[in-house]
């Protein structure tokens, strides 16, 4: 079955840098699109990122545009996203999940901006 499991947050201070992976499992990768996915302190669900199948597409959300960057590497089956300029309102769980079926995300990692 369809896994992903998301790594690589921490905590960092405001104008920082984090590089966000997510291993993909039990399905044909190259033939999806993905989704980076966040969730804020007591809010819902928030779309951050897309990457078309072919990766030659990539859309972000007006609050991350031009600071955070997504990728996928077909041979590691897995998907990236660079997080440059961190901002305090970033601090979320961070999310990765095929894109449209946000229930199959993993258990997502965290990410602290805080001094």
């Amino acid at each position: 079955q369809v896994q992903l499991v998301e790594s690589g947050g921490g905590l960092v201070q405001p104008g920082g840098s984090l590089r966000l992976s997510c291993a993909a499992s039990g399905f044909i990768f190259s033939s999806l699109a993905m989704s980076w996915v966040r969730q804020a302190p007591g809010k819902g669900l928030e779309w951050v990122s897309d990457i078309n199948a072919g990766g030659g597409g990539t859309y972000y959300a007006n609050s991350v545009k031009g600071r955070f960057t997504i990728s996928r590497d077909y041979a590691k089956n897995t998907l990236y996203l660079q997080m440059n300029s961190l901002k305090p309102e970033d601090t979320a769980v961070y999310y990765c999940a095929i894109r449209g079926d946000w229930g199959t995300r993993g258990q997502g990692t965290q990410v602290i901006v805080s001094s």
